[in-house]
């Protein structure tokens, strides 16, 4: 599977910790995102001990490396200002230019770099902005675990251009995930004589797991990185997206490099082998300009045995492709059990009676379940279900995902639960919110308790004007669908927007809106005019924990998502969060 579509946009939250609970609710919010040096924190998982695994992003004090900007970057950091800081919530315009120009800028004029720099993400002669971070909560502190950055050379200081997603967390204690190899400088010496640096890294993703909490980190290398010649090994990719308490783990790795990239690559008339081409620009900047398309992945099976040893075997494709179609065909393990039954999603027939496929033959993704050395779709009617993902799957064998469906003429996701044991799978799809609200389920425990997303606002929605979302819970043994949000006292300061796990307590880690003091970034707190506290409405890893109680009636308070003034600036961030750091891969 060549992976040119993929995509992964980052955001993740902060909090301080504290509970939530009044004793009608029947759950308490626990925040977990003590983290002094992030804005923002992200609930992935938590095992049945408590022990969470956590992301964050939009770090304080990014570590701008001054060093490397010349006069013209800082004319243009100067310019983007004076040209965008009104339509720009929260800047003004350069406070101190020659502060900025020396390297010691305010906290707005840091925000202005920094924009700079991400503006220019890709582009080798910049210093890259990573800005994800893993992080585990222990002992009922979060505390942010280095996965492969590097400090600069002379420094304490991390270069802060990893992403660093963490997907997990066993019961053991074990974490797991996929991160990035750091962005380090690299001087050059062009035709010219003109003396650049580059900004270069080794690989591009690669999975990892810890079984000691992020301590010693065991990286998964790709077979690309084993079998091909060492002429074509570029650092390959892999990701771990789920553990099991058997320690089978799955997710995706590099096997092969598309063809046509390993052409460019050795082409000595205009590609990095030319010798005129690399007069100009390093070997491994001509092949890091392109890599992020190069690699041809598949869904993969780890065992890992007492002594650490890691075994592999590929779980194959939904569907076999005519042999002209070239195009990639895609297939991904999103979650497996302890019986070694994993689910996922692959490319097939939108025809699911086709038997001799066209070399164009229409397709679409179904939801998989990967077992006994077969791919299975069990998404039964391809003209109504379409474009569906598993997500999670129960030692039951019982798997949760969506499917999209049209709904009055509406493009919809549908939440799902289906039995992987049956001889005939059938996806259910409950009511969710409404019958128009898009619904996503991202896990399920071994009382088949299920928890997502859904929109629960109603008017007619576009690309200005999402609708915002609140996580559920839905039980497949009463089969009730509940906000999560009426779990909670209502004068609770947190709105539940998305459920990402739930653990076998009836556990849920989840990602709340909650007002805080504001603070820029640098991480100081914000006085108005009066030198009054600013706030602002931040995005929360949160533990939601089940307390005796009775769900309140809460028709006569205020709404909370208007309570706390969670206005379209902040629901378009939280379309990042929702839409970034996914601990199962979109």
């Amino acid at each position: 599977m060549n992976k040119f579509f993929k995509s992964i946009l980052a955001l993740g939250v902060t909090s301080a910790l504290g509970i939530s609970a009044v004793n009608a609710a029947t759950y308490q919010v626990i925040d977990k995102g003590d983290v002094s040096s992030l804005k923002y924190t992200y609930s992935q998982q938590e095992n049945n001990s408590g022990e969470a695994a956590i992301s964050g992003t939009d770090i304080y004090n990014f570590p701008v490396q001054f060093q490397y900007l010349d006069v013209d970057d800082y004319d243009a950091i100067v310019s983007l200002a004076e040209n965008g800081h009104e339509a720009v919530h929260e800047l003004v315009d350069i406070e101190d230019e020659t502060a900025l120009r020396n390297g010691t800028p305010t906290a707005n004029d840091l925000s202005w770099v920094i924009r700079f720099l991400k503006a220019r993400t890709g582009n080798s002669l910049y210093q890259e902005v990573g800005d994800v971070f893993a992080m585990t909560n222990f002992t009922g502190q979060t505390t942010l675990f280095n996965v492969f950055d590097e400090k600069f050379v002379g420094s304490d200081v991390y270069t802060r251009s990893t992403k660093e997603f963490i997907s997990g967390i066993t019961n053991e204690g074990w974490v797991y995930g996929t991160a990035s190899a750091p962005y380090l400088p690299l001087d050059f010496t062009e035709s010219d004589n003109d003396e650049v640096t580059h900004w270069v890294r080794e690989f591009t993703t690669r999975g990892f797991f810890s079984p000691d909490g992020g301590a010693n980190i065991i990286e998964i290398i790709p077979p690309s990185e084993i079998d091909l010649p060492e002429a074509q090994r570029f650092g390959g990719e892999s990701a771990i997206l789920d553990i099991s308490e058997s320690h089978f783990a799955v997710g995706f790795a590099s096997t092969s490099i598309d063809q046509n990239a390993i052409d460019f690559i050795t082409d000595e008339t205009g590609g990095c082998a030319d010798p005129n081409v690399v007069d100009d620009i390093p070997f491994k900047v001509c092949v890091q300009r392109i890599i992020a398309n190069i690699y041809n992945t598949e869904a993969i099976k780890w065992t890992i045995d007492a002594e650490g040893t890691v075994s592999s075997e590929t779980l194959g494709h939904l569907v076999t492709p005519h042999e002209d179609d070239e195009r990639e065909y895609v297939n991904y393990a999103q979650a497996i059990n302890n019986s070694g039954v994993a689910v996922g999603y692959a490319h097939g027939w939108v025809d699911e009676t086709e038997t001799n496929p066209s070399v164009r033959e229409s397709r679409s993704f179904y939801a998989v379940v990967y077992k006994n050395g077969q791919v299975t779709d069990f998404t039964d009617d391809h003209g109504k279900y379409f474009d569906s993902r598993a997500y999670d799957i129960n030692d039951a064998g019982i798997a949760v995902g969506h499917a999209n469906v049209f709904v009055n003429g509406n493009q919809r996701t549908k939440f799902y639960h289906v039995d992987t044991n049956a001889e005939n799978m059938e996806m259910i799809l409950p009511t969710d919110f409404f019958v128009g609200s898009s619904s996503t389920a991202r896990a399920i425990n071994e009382n088949g308790m299920i928890v997502g997303e859904g929109e629960f606002e109603t008017h007619n929605d576009n690309a200005s004007n999402p609708r915002r979302t609140h996580g559920f819970l839905y039980d497949t043994t009463a089969k009730t669908f509940t906000d999560l949000n009426s779990f909670l006292a209502c004068d609770s300061a947190y709105t539940v927007i998305e459920a990402r796990d739930i653990n076998d307590a009836n556990e849920i880690s989840a990602t709340a809106l909650v007002k805080v003091p504001r603070r820029d970034s640098k991480g100081e707190l914000m006085l108005d005019e009066k030198g009054e506290q600013l706030t602002e409405d931040v995005v929360r890893a949160v533990t939601l924990k089940p307390i005796a109680g009775e769900i309140e009636d809460c028709s006569t308070v205020e709404e909370k998502v208007e309570r706390q003034g969670a206005g379209f600036g902040i629901l378009s961030l939280m379309f990042l969060v929702v839409v970034g750091i996914r601990r199962r891969f979109n």
